[in-house]
């Protein structure tokens, strides 16, 4: 059984997944490790980095153990609503927790007035495109500039809360 809930952005387990979230990024696209041209590495970062005063809402998922497995974020980018960090522990996949997570990540979007919501994945996660498609999101063009410079791999998405 998995709970949901709405945490701080400092919460340590909040936190604590996005760390692992990093881990598993940098495993699977390589980077960090010192062979990239440090400027496009800079900018990278800089469009990744979430500044958790845009933050909406920081949402976790915890298992019938009191365990948080899963996470999002929930931010303002510009005018649009973007979801961010989604991760779900690899011992917790297939019990629902993603699913939960985005149906609160709408959640949040409707009680601030968005109309829709957007995200951003990469070629190298498979399980998330296959996720989203499943659970209803549109495949759109990239749509932040310096994602499209510094990760051209990317693969967005779109939903629409109406």
């Amino acid at each position: 059984m998995i709970t949901i809930e709405r945490v701080a952005w400092e919460d340590p387990r909040a936190v604590a997944l996005r760390a692992a979230m990093d881990d598993d990024m940098h495993a699977r696209y390589g980077v960090g490790d010192g062979t990239e041209d440090p400027a496009r590495a800079a900018e990278r970062e800089r469009a990744l980095h979430v500044d958790p005063e845009t933050v909406v809402a920081a949402i976790l998922a915890v298992d019938e153990r009191g365990e948080a497995v899963g996470h999002i974020a929930v931010r303002w980018l510009g005018d649009e609503l973007e979801l961010k960090r989604l991760i779900v522990l690899a011992a917790a996949r297939g019990q629902g927790a993603a699913t939960a997570l985005l149906a609160e990540s709408e959640a949040v979007g409707r009680e601030v007035g968005a109309h829709r919501l957007v995200l951003q994945t990469g070629d190298k996660q498979p399980e998330a495109v296959a996720l989203y498609d499943k659970t209803g999101w549109r495949r759109i063009p990239i749509y932040s500039a310096a994602y499209a410079r510094t990760m051209p791999f990317s693969i967005c998405f779109d939903k629409h809360l109406d």
